[in-house]
């Protein structure tokens, strides 16, 4: 199976776009929804956390404080690296694993932070969702009702739009409306169905 990277900044259009694929019957699957699920309560990857961060990171009916984890690690490196190598294996563990499970020629994963982790070489290729950064602005603005200090700062803590381009196989431009985006979507269907074909099963990570 070959598996896309599907990434893009915030307020670039992922989810959109996700599922506009699934509408073609591509495999998807999200790297936000499995790091959610690997740590709800009776989770191994939760029992793993309290045991490096300690009890503190649980609250009081045994679930992760997630407030007192992303406090902790903000702005402190060692200890961002030290979560980000307890969770992400096992999110990638199980995002091959539920691709697997799919009879199909190519799959998708999205990974928002995929080039910030510099995890591109655990897919085939990199899809970029670009727009213009005003454009992220607004979309966000208007969808979460952030100010523009803390749009700017989660725009900040994220790869540039530069380097995101710079890296990407395949850039889909989000800048314009849904109904213009559609034929893009299915263009990019037709040529991952044609490039997949003769495709090894087996992931180039494993």
């Amino acid at each position: 199976m070959l598996i896309i990277g599907l990434t893009g900044g915030i307020g670039c259009g992922k989810t959109t776009v996700s599922q506009l694929f699934e509408e073609q019957n591509v495999p998807l699957v999200d790297a936000d929804e499995i790091s959610h699920a690997i740590v709800q309560t009776g989770q191994p990857a939760l029992a793993q956390l309290s045991k490096a961060f300690g009890q503190q990171v649980l609250l009081s009916n045994g679930s992760l404080n997630r407030d007192y984890l992303r406090e902790l690690v903000f702005n402190k490196p060692k200890e961002k690296e030290k979560l980000e190598s307890i969770l992400h294996p096992i999110i990638y563990q199980v995002m091959y694993q539920q691709l697997e499970e799919f009879d199909s020629p190519y799959g998708i994963l999205s990974i928002p932070l995929l080039l910030e982790t510099m995890h591109q070489d655990k897919v085939d290729r990199v899809l970029v969702i670009d727009c213009l950064e005003e454009t992220q602005k607004s979309r966000v603005k208007a969808r979460d009702q952030l100010s523009d200090s803390i749009i700017d700062s989660i725009m900040d803590s994220q790869c540039s739009r530069e380097f995101r381009l710079s890296h990407a196989d395949d850039i889909l431009n989000n800048d314009s409306t849904l109904e213009l985006l559609k034929p893009y979507v299915k263009e990019l269907h037709k040529f991952y169905l044609k490039i997949s074909t003769g495709k090894n099963n087996k992931h180039p990570a494993k």
